[in-house]
């Protein structure tokens, strides 16, 4: 998916919301699990009650990988049930030397098909090109996040410039506004506006709405740029609103509640007022 794909979805569904597939085999509703493949079948019910609502999926790849070749089953059939033109993401943090991130890139560029993956820069330049060469695919690289443990090195400062800054300064010379984005935590609200000066076009995934605490307007209002530049992704808040048969109308609800709260950020938006 491009760019102008990514914004025209945005603008038609007023929403920028995405939905995070955290699949927990210990948290799904117990009567899934006399199912062939329990976590696709969760992943399917709750596909199917807000694709109309999101724009982009985010499938945090430890949650499949974990339960080995079964995992990575589960999640290939979720990424090929996502709709045809709903934006995907494989949350899978890779980053590594050059010739072993290209493996990555196909990995997830190729062979599952995701529209993204997030990069873990720490390894610099040749460990995040590789996933910028491949045509409408983008890089979603960790700016600055929202665990505790982002103190440690990224507010860390060197030459009077905190590293999450290089970091972004970086990645905008290695990709563009239309293959890079950056990975911006919620929690992060008193640095959201700053971010978004120094990177005026990019889109930022910003993790941490809902079950993390951080505020969708605060979001809104420090982030967005004209082409709205965010995916705001919602995890646990959605997918395990109810645990009963009826969870997925239950996501449903809460998806609906931020769809329409973007819709009236978007709005104030495009009238000056935000």
């Amino acid at each position: 998916m491009n760019r102008q794909e990514l914004v025209n979805l945005i603008k038609e569904r007023q929403s920028y919301l995405c939905v995070g597939l955290d699949t927990d085999m210990q948290k799904i509703p117990k009567h899934l699990l006399s199912h062939a493949d329990p976590v696709f079948a969760f992943n399917k019910a709750i596909i199917d009650a807000t694709k109309d609502l999101a724009v982009a999926y985010k499938i945090n790849t430890a949650f499949y990988e974990s339960m080995g070749i079964r995992g990575w089953e589960s999640l290939q059939r979720t990424v090929e049930y996502i709709p045809s033109g709903i934006f995907t993401i494989a949350d899978a943090k890779r980053g590594d030397i050059g010739n072993t991130s290209t493996q990555y890139a196909k990995t997830f560029f190729d062979t599952y098909k995701f529209d993204s993956v997030t990069v873990a820069p720490y390894m610099g330049r040749d460990s995040v090109e590789p996933f910028l060469q491949f045509p409408e695919k983008w890089a979603i690289m960790l700016g600055l996040t929202s665990n505790e443990g982002s103190q440690d090195f990224q507010m860390l400062k060197t030459d009077g410039e905190y590293l999450f800054e290089k970091v972004l300064k970086a990645g905008m010379q290695w990709g563009t506004p239309d293959n890079l984005m950056f990975v911006v935590g919620a929690t992060q609200s008193s640095q959201l506006g700053h971010i978004r000066k120094l990177a005026p076009d990019n889109f930022f995934l910003v993790p941490g709405v809902g079950a993390q605490g951080g505020s969708l307007e605060e979001i809104s209002r420090q982030a967005m740029n004209k082409d709205c530049g965010l995916l705001v992704n919602a995890s646990r808040a959605i997918i395990y609103a109810g645990n009963g048969e009826d969870f997925a109308e239950e996501a449903r609800k809460v998806a609906k509640q931020y769809q329409l709260e973007m819709a009236t950020y978007l709005s104030q938006s495009a009238a000056g007022t935000l």
